[in-house]
């Protein structure tokens, strides 16, 4: 589609899929949007001012555009989009970002992604775009139901760190599991999520011997 199409294009919402009791997804048309794997969009309701940056959730071949959102407290933009409906048609701007991965690396590399919460959300677009992938995947929730959408992953590749209950493969925050365990310093790290979070791990990895070059982050709060 040519750039003016798609500048014109409307991004109309196909279907809210509620994974929790507070945390969504909202899947739109595609419109022949490109994208990459990482990138994010800026949502928001038509005819407001006020939007926000999300991830994009779906993979890059998929007919759809997903994205994962979590409904907080005081998230006046996380609230409203809960409420639309099928043909909604949303503010919508982007895709941008670099958090991607490089192709010659998607062949030759091995990646460690961890993920706070809904910063798993540019990791199952990884998973989903690029098939035969070589990940391990660690997601530090609070509860095991918030394991999102676990069956889109290889059950050999993804650890499930849960802080508050004992159902997931791992008692405790992702935190503790990245300092009881050693990866390979050789690997690739992308980490999403929790601001706090991102600067423990990223001194916990750098204490086990991985160079700053192979760390790459995206904070979402």
């Amino acid at each position: 589609m040519e750039e003016q199409n798609l500048q014109e294009a409307k991004y109309e919402v196909e279907e809210i899929r509620e994974l929790t009791e507070s945390t969504y997804v909202v899947r739109l048309n595609r419109n022949g949007l490109e994208f990459r794997a990482g990138q994010h969009i800026t949502l928001g309701p038509l005819n407001e001012v006020e939007s926000r940056e999300y991830s994009i959730y779906s993979g890059e071949q998929d007919a759809f555009l997903d994205v994962l959102v979590k409904e907080v407290d005081d998230g006046n933009i996380s609230k409203k989009l809960k409420r639309v409906k099928k043909g909604d048609v949303l503010n919508f701007d982007g895709p941008v970002g670099y958090f991607t991965l490089n192709d010659e690396d998607i062949q030759s590399k091995r990646f460690i992604f961890i993920g706070s919460g809904t910063g798993i959300a540019p990791f199952h677009s990884f998973v989903k775009s690029y098939p035969g992938l070589d990940y391990t995947l660690l997601h530090g929730v609070r509860y095991a139901y918030e394991a999102y959408d676990r069956q889109d992953y290889d059950p050999e590749r993804y650890v499930l760190c849960t802080s508050r209950d004992e159902n997931g493969d791992f008692h405790g925050r992702v935190t503790e599991y990245v300092r009881k365990n050693i990866y390979d310093a050789n690997a690739l790290y992308y980490l999403c999520g929790n601001i706090n979070m991102i600067y423990e791990v990223f001194d916990l990895l750098k204490l086990k011997g991985v160079p700053a070059n192979h760390l790459h982050a995206e904070v979402y709060f």
